[in-house]
């Protein structure tokens, strides 16, 4: 679907490198056919080194070439970025924005016959463990939407979504990995605290998290029947259970969904 395909990037930040390693290291693209457009010289020293792909500084150029462009620069430089690209996307080019708060809308007032797709992916596809959500412009079929998660797949897994609903997702899978550092760093320190190695405790503690994860995902059982599982009456288990409730825990979490998702919204730019 995609080997035929010009891949260019507007913006070869962490993101873009990722999403290119994917690309690349599922088969999906060769580097012949990415290119990456960026204003610092060096990020693209660095991306020919390491990825193979091919570079230039000029977005429009850039924008020409592809078959599927992504816009994967910073909230903030966005409209100038638009702006300069207006006269060079073409009308089949799809456009994948990764652009934070940045809604389908705005992009298409720029590009109003271009099929345009929103993502918001998480961090962990830098490690091939992302979740990204695609909602789709107006302007997007189902096709298109087919391409952006043989794309994201690729990193990890993809879902598409009413953009209606990126907010939430961003509150929930966006912020879902820093609520998960969090919850690491604590459990290590427990670790430590009961008499573990640093190192120990971090691996435990980061393993038990990918498998607690990776049990829900593979068996698609609830995760409350899981927990039931291996919480046996009067055990080690139900007892932190029981202490991890009384301290809020779930309603903090609950509450940091809902805190991170109306910041969201709140930094929307449509």
């Amino acid at each position: 679907m995609l080997t035929s395909k010009k891949i260019g990037f507007i913006g070869g930040g962490a993101m873009a490198e990722a999403i290119i390693k994917g690309l690349v290291n599922s088969g999906l693209s060769q580097p012949a056919n990415i290119i990456v457009s960026d204003v610092a010289v060096s990020r693209l020293e660095y991306l020919v080194d390491k990825l193979g792909v091919s570079t230039m500084s000029d977005n429009s150029l850039t924008a020409k070439q592809s078959d599927i462009l992504f816009l994967a620069v910073k909230p903030q430089v966005i409209k100038n970025v638009l702006k300069s690209l207006e006269t060079a996307v073409s009308e089949s080019t799809l456009v994948i924005s990764i652009a934070a708060g940045i809604c389908t809308a705005m992009i298409e007032e720029y590009f109003p016959k271009s099929p345009v797709i929103r993502v918001m992916p998480n961090t962990p596809i830098a490690v091939s463990a992302g979740m990204s959500a695609i909602a789709l412009g107006k302007n997007a079929s189902k096709d298109h939407s087919e391409i952006a998660i043989n794309i994201f797949s690729s990193s990890g897994q993809a879902i598409v979504i009413n953009e209606a609903s990126i907010d939430a997702v961003t509150g929930l899978s966006g912020s879902g990995p820093g609520y998960g550092f969090l919850m690491i760093d604590a459990l290590a320190d427990a670790g430590v605290k009961v008499g573990l190695s640093r190192q120990d405790a971090i691996t435990l503690a980061a393993q038990s998290l990918f498998g607690a994860a990776k049990m829900v995902l593979e068996t698609g059982e609830h995760p409350a029947k899981l927990r039931d599982m291996v919480t046996s009456p009067a055990g080690t288990t139900i007892a932190g259970i029981h202490v991890l409730e009384q301290r809020g825990v779930r309603a903090a979490l609950i509450d940091a969904v809902i805190t991170a998702t109306e910041r969201s919204a709140e930094m929307g730019k449509c």
